[in-house]
């Protein structure tokens, strides 16, 4: 039989497939359940049509997990298309309307035509797991920064000056105001109390941070309107921060136990500038597996730090930052690289020459974080540590 190509326009509840043959004529076209039996159902079905069948979806997880997962364990080739991608490529194709039906044969014809899109293939369990618990740590970081701010503004709302002098994301000024918040209770309470009041709660530098606070409430002796409402929202919001952060610290250790499972623990840790958080992130992010893009070119470029060439008629040369990437992977590789230019030398000579040169900031890191990728994927493809000083090569 002659191959055929079929796309899936992933949903939540339901699926459109589209299969066609080489010359793009239409051979099946149906809508589907995302439960086991309807999908198994339109497999056989596809299948039934010829034994080559190459099978894109628009979804790597989510709501086409069943469906990816039904496929490759039926030893069947699925390859994933960005949901960018499909909307650009249908502006080529007849008509203007969009439907699910469309959008499936889109992905049909694009794997058909198409050599360059990536294979999805069985995941390596630590990675799936490091995938759902970094995420989720995005998710509650993100919470924390939000409720942060709320708290920020509601204690300036009422006191100004207690707000400049404490530093929100730590322990102690959030347990101190799970007790008080306005200027009048901290006054009468004094130095004095109040450290003891701090001590008995295990906050550190009980001391320094009960005079920040007093003298901030010597400073204020106004009664603001709202102030008894807001000091209790106040009170609530940085119980909040407090159980967020909880929540982080106790997520972080189920990442770092997960994390120092998986065989390139050492080798990722081993770089500099890249922490147990992060190095997980970054395995999060590409899966591990270095053979899936090929070169470190390839790496560089789905993490967002390989400059783009814009060039146009006599203009040329022109590089720009580049749109399609993967942002956590960018920001894990950003991160790292800031991270390095102050613990390894090495790192902050490259960064200082390239601010010599005439780069900014945020160029200097990026050139850097660029080319540690190409000292990671090495790294990874020996399967060796970081070293300061790389060996010698055998002689032949």
């Amino acid at each position: 039989m002659a191959a055929i190509w079929a796309g899936i326009d992933a949903g939540k509840t339901h699926h459109h497939c589209v299969a066609i043959d080489e010359s793009g004529r239409r051979l099946l076209s149906r809508r589907v359940a995302n439960d086991e039996p309807e999908l198994l159902e339109l497999l056989t079905d596809v299948l039934g049509l010829s034994d080559e069948v190459t099978w894109g979806i628009d979804l790597a997880d989510g709501g086409a997990a069943l469906a990816i997962a039904i496929l490759i364990n039926h030893d069947q080739p699925v390859h994933y298309l960005s949901g960018r991608a499909i909307h650009r490529a249908s502006e080529s194709y007849r008509g203007e309307g969009k439907t699910d039906a469309k959008d499936a044969a889109v992905i049909a014809d694009q794997v058909r035509i198409r050599r360059d899109l990536r294979p999805l293939r069985p995941g390596d369990e630590t990675v799936i797991d490091l995938k759902i618990l970094t995420g989720r740590r995005i998710d509650l970081v993100a919470d924390r920064t939000r409720t942060v701010n709320r708290l920020r503004a509601q204690l300036t709302g009422i006191f100004p000056g207690l707000e400049r002098a404490l530093d929100l994301t730590n322990k102690g000024p959030l347990t101190l105001l799970t007790g008080y918040q306005a200027p009048a209770a901290i006054r009468r309470l004094g130095a004095k109390r109040l450290e003891t009041w701090l001590r008995n709660r295990k906050v550190l530098r009980a001391g320094r941070l009960a005079e920040a606070a007093v003298e901030a409430a010597e400073r204020q002796h106004t009664s603001l309107p709202g102030e008894k409402l807001t000091a209790q929202m106040v009170h609530t919001l940085a119980k909040e921060v407090m159980a967020l952060n909880d929540q982080v610290a106790e997520l972080d250790k189920l990442i770092e136990a997960r994390f120092r499972d998986h065989r390139h623990f050492d080798v990722i840790t081993s770089m500099p500038g890249l922490s147990i958080i992060l190095g997980a992130e970054f395995l999060a992010a590409t899966g591990g597996d270095m053979a899936v893009f090929g070169s470190p070119d390839r790496l560089a470029g789905f993490g967002g730090v390989a400059p783009v060439p814009r060039d146009s008629g006599n203009i040329s040369g022109t590089l720009r930052r580049p749109q399609r990437y993967n942002r956590r992977l960018q920001r894990v590789l950003y991160t790292s690289a800031l991270f390095s230019i102050r613990r390894n030398d090495e790192s902050r000579r490259f960064y200082d020459r390239k601010r010599a040169e005439g780069k900014r900031h945020t160029q200097a890191v990026l050139a850097l974080a660029r080319r540690r990728v190409n000292v990671l994927w090495a790294l990874l493809r020996d399967g060796r540590c970081y070293e300061l000083v790389p060996p010698a090569p055998l002689a032949a």
